[in-house]
C-alpha cells in the first residue's frame, strides 16, 4: 500500500473540518500509513469461509414471558415515602427553571 501523502491527510483534515498545521500534517501522514497498512494485514487474513461475527464466542439473549403477577398497589408502594403528590413520590426539585 502506498505512502499517505501530505495532500492526502489534508484533504481528509478538510472534510472533517480539522485544522492542520504543516507538522501536524508531517506526523499524521506516517501514522495513517501505518494505520491502513495494519487493516490491509488483517484483510490478508481473513479468509472467504469464514463469516464475519461481533464476537468470538456466539451469544444469544435470553427472554422470558411477560406475564402479569401479584405486586403492590400504589397506596402500598407509596405508603412509607416522606411526600406524596398525586399519587408520585414528591421530590425536590435539582435543576433550575432553564429547563
Amino acid at each position: 500500500m502506498p505512502d499517505i501523502t501530505r495532500d492526502e491527510v489534508r484533504h481528509l483534515a478538510d472534510l472533517a473540518r480539522i485544522e492542520l498545521d504543516d507538522a501536524e500534517l508531517d506526523h499524521l501522514a506516517p501514522q495513517l500509513s501505518v494505520i491502513l497498512e495494519s487493516i490491509a494485514s488483517i484483510a490478508d487474513v481473513a479468509a472467504a469461509d469464514i463469516p464475519p461475527t461481533s464476537h468470538a464466542l456466539p451469544l444469544t439473549n435470553v427472554f422470558r414471558d411477560d406475564v402479569v403477577e401479584p405486586c403492590l398497589t400504589a397506596e402500598q408502594a407509596l405508603a412509607g415515602a416522606p411526600a406524596v403528590e398525586d399519587q408520585r413520590f414528591s421530590v425536590p426539585r435539582i435543576l433550575g427553571d432553564e429547563q
